[in-house]
Parts: C-alpha cells; structure tokens; sequence
C-alpha cells in the first residue's frame, strides 16, 4: 500500500488564466514543429523528448528555470506538450505553445512517469544525446526499456541554425538595442569609475529598451562583460570593482537577451590614450574584423573564412595570440544554454554559409602582461546572410578613431 495520499497526483494539468503573448506568432511555432515533424517521419521517429532550453524554447516559447528540476517537451506526430515541475504551476502553460503536462515532487520520479504518460507504447524515441547527464540518461532508458533510442541533436541544431523572418527582426531590433547598451556604457566611462559601474549603466540602459519594445516579454539575463586592464585577457572574464586608470585597455560586452535570443556588441576601447604598439595591434584587429565582414556570403565555407584570417595573422607575426574562433551563430542561446556548434568560423567547421543563417564576426588577440601592448582586443558585429551577401546589423563604430574615450 503506498504511503502517499491517493489525492496527491503524479502528474496533473493546470490551465490557470489564458495564454500569455509569446516572442512569435502561432504560424511560426508551427512551422518549427511541422519541420521537426518532418524530420521525426524521415528518420522514422514515433516520438522526440527535448530537454534542453534552447530547444524547448524554440518549439514552444517557454524558456524554463530548471534549478535542478528537469523539464521537457514531448513532439509527437500530432502536436508538442511541455513538462514542467508544479513550483511553476500555470506559467509553463501560458507561455508555451501547445499543451502542457505538470508534474509533482510527491513522489520521486514523477517528471518520468509523465513522460512516460505522453510517449506511451512508442518504438522509436529521440533524444538530446548532448544536454543529457548520464544519470538523466539512464533514467530515460528505464522509462522506455521497450523503446530505441536515438539522438535528435543535429537535426534540431541544423534546423535551428537558418532563421524565419520572424527570428530575423527579432533579432535585428535585439543588435540596435545591443548599440543603446554599448552607449550607455562608453558614456560611463572615466578614471576613477569601477567596472561594475560602468557595467550597471549599459545593463540598465538595454533592460529598459527591452522593456519599452517588447511590452509583452519577461526579462531577465540581459548583462554586460565590462573589463579593464588585465581583465581583458578573457572574454568571458566576470565584471570586477577594478577602478578605471588612465591609459586603460577596456573591453565592452553588451548582451541584451530577449526570451532567450542572444546579440552582443563587443567593442576594444582606451581609456584617454593608447601608446604606439597598443595601437598597432589593435588596428591588426580591426583589419582581421573588416576582412571576415567582406567574407560573409553564401556559398562560402566557415573554414575558409577562419583561413583567410588565420593568414591575415600570420602576416602580421600575430597568429600565435589568437584566442578562440573568428564567430558563431545566433539564436536561442545564451552564456547558459544553446550553441549552434556547426556554424562557427574555426578550422574544423565545414559548413557552407546560406541565405538567413546570422552569424558574428569577431576576432580576438590576447597578449601576455609581459607584452608592451599587453590585454585583449575583440570586435564584434553581426550579420544576416542574404541572397548576394550579408547585411551588418551592428552600427556601433569601432576602432582607434571612435573609441579612445578621453
């Protein structure tokens, strides 16, 4: 006999008030969950358990908080129903499209017999071999000990990475928003202000704007990167108390997010002077930057664009400092959760560039304290690819000219 209540539910559904607004139209959810399908019937696929945020997020709308609950959503042939834990109640309901299905913590393992609930005698099921820990894993092979599973990984991150229309204004307003936020923060700028200062301004300022063009939205993770000195070093390098100097090497990280799609604005400025090698570098930079910008085109492969900059390098006897890949793809993602691993500019990525794919350009040096041009220099822009070409949808200017703030 169970020691649990029979009135305490496994799972339950709670359509409490009406649907929320989400970041798209109902057509365009849809059509993400018609092309899913069409994968699913392709590959012979009964049923797809997503995980992840970023692809709950992109079928549904409802970008979760897990705080160590996991969370899914279940596609089927005819439809897409989200799992979500009951601390959130209606929430995941209303801002989800299609149904959804809560789940208890009465009793452990209930997030799995509602799983179980929604795939029911399925053959075939697949899953985000990437997001998964073993523990999860295991977990779900228990669940459907009849089942074979595969993954689902590259064909949702394949889809994911040509954008609709929709996805692209998004988008598109999300980079001038970027631009308010780096304003913001070059405004801030003096001796004496602390990084953490600075970095306030610009998440406020990009947080507001948010706010004020997307009215039906939640907000939260928008943020700034705002280094100094040293700090530079890293791009990923958390905002300090470091006080601004004179002659500082700074980097500005501006991250406005919008229910879960990522821009940024990075941008390398001085604060009131830069010596001769500091700028020599940074005008290699810069370079580096203007020649990925004029290679973005379809047709055209992300390795052959880092190759091209690679040898820009090389020319300039500044290979050996580069930090990580010349860009990436955008979309739902976040410093949390997504990446579009198969669309970055790195030497191991083959994939050709086609119309309505976005993707950055953003070369970055490091050199070592002991260098006389010593910090990290990194420019930033993004790009729509089009039919001939790319449009650049980052208007923030970059450069010696424009950003040695005095």
């Amino acid at each position: 006999m169970s020691v649990f209540p029979s009135n305490r539910p496994q799972y339950f559904q709670f359509h409490n008030g009406e649907k929320s607004a989400l970041p798209f139209s109902e057509n365009e959810y849809q059509n993400r969950l018609s092309g899913l399908q069409a994968i699913m019937r392709s590959k012979q696929i009964d049923v797809v358990v997503l995980t992840s945020m970023h692809n709950v997020a992109y079928y549904t709308g409802f970008l979760y908080c897990a705080f160590g609950r996991p969370y899914a959503a279940v596609v089927t042939a005819t439809g897409v129903t989200t799992v979500s834990a009951n601390i959130d109640a209606a929430q995941p309901w209303r801002r989800s499209f299609g149904d959804n299905l809560v789940y208890t913590d009465w009793q452990r393992g209930n997030f799995f017999r509602a799983l179980e609930k929604l795939v029911g005698e399925a053959k075939s099921v697949a899953i985000e071999t990437d997001h998964l820990s073993m523990d999860l894993y295991q977990q779900l092979k228990n669940t459907f000990p009849s089942a074979e599973l595969s993954s689902i990984t590259d064909f949702t991150m394949q889809q994911r990475m040509i954008k609709s229309a929709e996805e692209i204004k998004l988008i598109t307003k999300a980079a001038a928003i970027a631009d308010i936020g780096g304003a913001a923060i070059r405004n801030e700028i003096a001796p004496g202000k602390r990084e953490i200062d600075v970095a306030i301004a610009g998440r406020d300022a990009m947080e507001l704007a948010i706010a004020e063009q997307f009215p039906d939205a939640e907000y939260r993770d928008t943020w700034v990167w705002f280094q100094s000195g040293l700090n530079t070093d890293g791009a990923h390098n958390p905002v300090t108390s470091r006080v601004l100097q004179q002659g500082d090497i700074l980097s500005l990280n501006a991250f406005p997010m919008i229910s879960g799609y990522y821009v940024a604005l990075e941008r390398t400025l001085f604060v009131g002077e830069a010596t001769d090698e500091q700028l020599a570098v940074w005008e290699a930079n810069v370079a580096a930057h203007e020649l990925g910008l004029s290679l973005v085109r379809p047709g055209v492969k992300c390795s052959d664009v880092c190759a091209k900059i690679n040898a820009l390098f090389l020319e300039k006897n500044l290979l050996q400092y580069r930090t990580f890949g010349y860009g990436h793809s955008f979309g739902v993602l976040s410093h949390y959760y997504g990446r579009e691993a198969g669309l970055e500019f790195r030497e191991d990525i083959d994939t050709v560039l086609e119309p309505n794919m976005v993707v950055s350009i953003e070369p970055m040096l490091t050199l070592p304290e002991s260098h006389v041009a010593a910090g990290g220099y990194r420019e930033h822009d993004i790009l729509v690819v089009n039919e001939s070409g790319a449009t650049n949808i980052t208007a923030f200017p970059y450069g010696p000219e424009h950003n040695i703030v005095s």
